[in-house]
């Protein structure tokens, strides 16, 4: 397949590139909107790496390429850098966090009830240890009945990582949220339809933690830690297929519920740790800052890349 990448604000762009690149497919294109870096860089990484055409903007991209790849840090850009491809039925996968608020959800999933290819989120959800776990015979593992994730970071956009994981161990049916309380970083409830129960705990710490996830079934505890080599080609193995049309794309709703499932937890948060129900989200309620988190991003990450610069 022929990929074109969207905003190269972050380190997934070389990386998943290796990835594909090693699965026999080929970024042909890519586009920069300089959320995080200045103008020029976009020609810098395609001649790094080997891509034959830098984009001015997305028309030039459309037509020319088999499926889109969002990578903006910007959540909020996500609908618009997204529309020109699903308005052409070019199939796209939208890095993680999807949306952060209710109302780019609907959209989302209102693209997808039209027929439209949408895929995306968190590698953790498909991590190679959650599909081994998965795998096995469920007499011998028993009935997984809870589990607990985390990481560390921040709350949204690497937490969302540790709301993956814990929907992919225990598979989609999220249906409320609710804010335990936090001591270092916050702890969250998540409750299934059918009674089962997750807590994942996600926020800045003072230092960098793994991915990690702890499952209990009627017959055993498994702890493990995800390998973070190995993340992106798990991910990428569940969603080539999908954009290629070889499967179906998961159903929109139960794509969204890590970031659905973490928008209900800041609304309880806010209100001193009531339960959320995932289908009384309201596209009115304020979700997770885009800009904001872009804006921190770009601080950090910018000063780095033009010291970098003067040095070569």
């Amino acid at each position: 397949m022929k990929f074109g990448m969207i905003d190269l604000d972050t380190s997934h762009p070389a990386s998943w590139l290796a990835v594909l690149g090693k699965m026999g497919h080929q970024v042909t294109c890519v586009f920069d909107g300089g959320t995080v870096y200045p103008e020029g860089y976009a020609q810098e990484f395609a001649d790094e790496h080997g891509i034959d055409k830098v984009c001015g903007g997305l028309d030039e991209m459309v037509g020319g390429v088999d499926a889109a790849i969002v990578h903006s840090c910007n959540w909020e850009l996500h609908i618009e850098r997204a529309r020109p491809f699903v308005e052409a039925d070019i199939p796209v996968l939208i890095d993680k966090p999807i949306v952060g608020n209710v109302a780019d959800a609907l959209t989302l999933i209102g693209w997808a009830d039209s027929g439209k290819v949408i895929t995306g989120g968190s590698s953790l959800r498909w991590c190679y240890e959650t599909q081994a776990l998965l795998a096995q015979d469920e007499e011998e593992r028993g009935e997984i009945h809870a589990a607990f994730t985390g990481c560390s970071v921040d709350a949204f956009n690497y937490g969302l990582h540790a709301y993956a994981q814990l929907v992919g161990i225990m598979g989609p049916g999220v249906s409320s949220v609710r804010w335990l309380g936090g001591h270092v970083q916050d702890q969250v409830e998540l409750v299934w339809s059918d009674g089962r129960r997750g807590v994942v705990t996600v926020g800045e710490t003072g230092g960098y933690l793994p991915m990690y996830g702890t499952v209990i079934t009627t017959k055993k505890v498994v702890h493990y830690e995800a390998d973070p080599k190995q993340i992106y080609r798990a991910f990428l193995e569940h969603e080539l297929p999908i954009l290629a049309g070889e499967v179906p794309a998961d159903e929109a709703r139960e794509l969204l519920e890590p970031e659905l499932a973490a928008i209900a937890a800041l609304v309880s948060k806010g209100r001193g740790g009531e339960r959320v129900e995932l289908e009384d989200l309201s596209p009115e309620w304020a979700g997770y800052d885009g800009g904001a988190f872009a804006r921190g991003y770009r601080e950090k990450r910018l000063p780095k890349y033009l010291e970098g610069r003067k040095k070569k």
